[in-house]
């Protein structure tokens, strides 16, 4: 059976070759006569692999080494509970800006441990920009500035790191981490959920750095405690270690085609090509400000919503699936993670044009 080309927000598609080794390895891995899947976390093979992670992890992003990387679950959404109970510390206080509704499901669950301060919202606008950072309106007794730095939705990017004053920023990255070159430096804590550009749904990747760690109260839940999972190596419990293996494996593909520069690189073209059909077409629109389009997530909306059932089912055919857009804004979306090919996204345009061509 041919493969689709697979735009979907997440779970989301991962590299062929990485799915093919992964294949290879099902029964036997490595000599040793098991499955990954059926490893104890404690076993050399295990150990040797989470290592191999770590390690190709801190090369990507250029990691230093005043900062933990735990191979965590839950996914981002319990990340919106850990980050407060670990980081708000004495003053109880954080800043977030709202750029959409990851953004307001993260400051939700923040009030649910301490003060919060919504110092800058995209909400004018239907969250269809970032704001300036002229326009944040800081707390100055805050523990860490909070920023959704994708918005998978809405289709929104923050491009440029803020100055914060040296107040820690706490980065949800998870629908763009490992998309291009980074500066982990200036940020205290980057969280991500694995299942847009790291692996399968089931492992959450957190860079925190040391010294903010240890300021849980000390009832806080022992799975929920960033300096105990750091001390444990991630595995105080049994970590998703499927989940480590294949993240481990899409970090070795990441690195045989260049790094993130090289990611970086092809990423740019597939949304140039994406944005500029859209942009010339007279036919879809992208409400996002240019400057501030994310590379990863491609909102868009035909001009007569009333053919938007018929796009959805013709792209099926040729092949392109998972096009609509969120419940929450319609439309359609196309992401077009690390995993997507180029060939997928020329597809796509080729197929947008097309429809535009009988349609419009």
């Amino acid at each position: 059976m041919a493969r689709v080309h697979n735009f979907s927000a997440g779970p989301a598609v991962l590299p062929a070759e990485v799915l093919a080794q992964a294949r290879d390895e099902m029964l036997d891995w490595h000599g040793s006569g098991m499955s990954v899947m059926e490893m104890s976390h404690r076993g050399k093979e295990f150990e040797s692999i989470i290592a191999a992670a770590e390690a190709d992890l801190r090369s990507l992003m250029a990691i230093p080494d005043a900062y933990e990387v735990l191979f965590l679950q839950g996914g981002a959404t319990l990340q919106f509970a850990m980050v407060p109970m670990n980081l708000m510390g004495s003053s109880g206080r954080a800043d977030y800006i709202h750029t959409g509704e990851w953004a307001k499901k993260a400051i939700g669950e923040a009030k649910k441990f301490g003060s919060v301060n919504v110092a800058a919202t995209a909400e004018d606008r239907n969250f269809s920009y970032v704001p300036k950072r002229a326009m944040w309106k800081l707390d100055p007794g805050a523990a860490y500035v909070h920023l959704t730095t994708n918005e998978t939705i809405g289709g929104v990017e923050v491009h440029e790191v803020p100055d914060t004053g040296g107040v820690p920023i706490v980065a949800d990255m998870s629908s763009h981490i490992l998309s291009r070159v980074m500066d982990v430096s200036r940020y205290g804590l980057i969280y991500a959920g694995a299942q847009k550009n790291i692996g399968p749904a089931g492992l959450t990747i957190v860079i925190v750095r040391k010294d903010l760690i240890g300021r849980a109260p000390a009832n806080t839940p022992t799975l929920l405690d960033y300096k105990v999972m750091a001390d444990g190596d991630s595995m105080v419990n049994t970590p998703p270690t499927y989940g480590v293996y294949i993240a481990g494996l899409v970090f070795q593909w990441l690195k045989r085609i260049g790094g993130l520069a090289g990611m970086e690189r092809v990423n740019r073209a597939k949304a140039v090509l994406l944005y500029d059909l859209i942009d010339g077409s007279g036919f879809y629109t992208n409400p996002v400000a240019k400057e501030d389009r994310s590379l990863m997530n491609v909102p868009f909306r035909l001009r007569d919503e009333a053919l938007d059932e018929k796009f959805l089912s013709e792209a099926k055919a040729h092949g392109l699936i998972q096009l609509k857009g969120h419940r929450s804004v319609g439309g359609m979306r196309a992401s077009i993670y690390n995993a997507m090919p180029i060939e997928g996204v020329q597809a796509l345009a080729a197929f947008m044009t097309d429809f535009a061509r009988r349609y419009g």
